[in-house]
């Protein structure tokens, strides 16, 4: 069993118990990593039209989805797996660490609403932390990797500038280690883990480490953030 396997299921199986969850509810409301303060990306994406896409990896992606399903101009969000093959797209499997899977995001958004850029801006800020090498918070492992899938080179072009921007300005008290590199191809999460943040607020691992994220965003990002997610149940653009 994996380590995330393992804090996930402990942290389920707290909930349970009346006293486990007395326990929880005390626990102080911040997540593992703060937010960082961070600048936006001196370099962005050309203008464009139609609906673009963007696939992100910071940990588990129930916290990822969920940040970006609070984010104008984001008109879907889904979990899934990127890096490894189709077979092995499967949350049990990607769970061992083993597939070259990350667990990921897939971002589709409308960039007259919002960039690639401040979608950046809003990973690095807010949605993980870019200095932990192959975890996030209690989560260990290759699939928890930081991640930038990107599907065109002007994406890449984009990204590597903004970590080299980031790094060069010490915003962070480590380098980043974020991986930048083509995305092969994006296969969604069971249909369980979609929405999983909006549908299961009060589970201690969601309501620990990832509405957190939720409240940072709508502070940090204030003009970003809306109030009603857009959930993969509603959304009306899936290609």
């Amino acid at each position: 069993m994996s380590p995330r396997h393992f804090s996930r299921l402990s942290l389920c199986a707290a909930a349970i118990g009346a006293l486990a969850i007395a326990a929880f509810t005390t626990l102080p409301s911040r997540a593992s990593e703060e937010a960082v303060i961070i600048p936006a990306p001196a370099a962005d994406m050309p203008a464009a039209s139609g609906i673009q896409t963007a696939v992100i990896a910071g940990g588990c992606f129930w916290g990822v989805q969920g940040v970006f399903q609070h984010t104008a101009g984001v008109v879907n969000a889904v979990s899934g797996y990127a890096g490894g093959s189709k077979a092995t797209a499967d949350y049990n499997m990607v769970s061992m660490g083993t597939t070259g899977h990350a667990e990921a995001v897939e971002i589709k958004y409308d960039p007259k609403k919002i960039s690639y850029g401040k979608i950046l801006q809003i990973f690095f800020s807010v949605a993980h932390d870019p200095t932990q090498l192959n975890r996030q918070g209690p989560d260990s492992g290759t699939q928890y990797r930081s991640a930038i899938f990107t599907t065109s080179d002007d994406q890449k072009k984009v990204a590597d500038a903004y970590i080299a921007q980031l790094n060069a300005a010490k915003v962070y008290k480590k380098p980043i280690v974020t991986k930048v590199g083509p995305l092969e191809a994006f296969y969604p999460a069971e249909a369980y883990h979609q929405d999983y943040l909006t549908l299961h607020p009060n589970q201690p691992y969601i309501a620990y480490n990832d509405i957190p994220k939720v409240e940072n965003l709508k502070k940090v990002f204030a003009k970003d953030y809306i109030e009603k997610p857009t959930l993969v149940s509603n959304a009306k653009v899936t290609n």
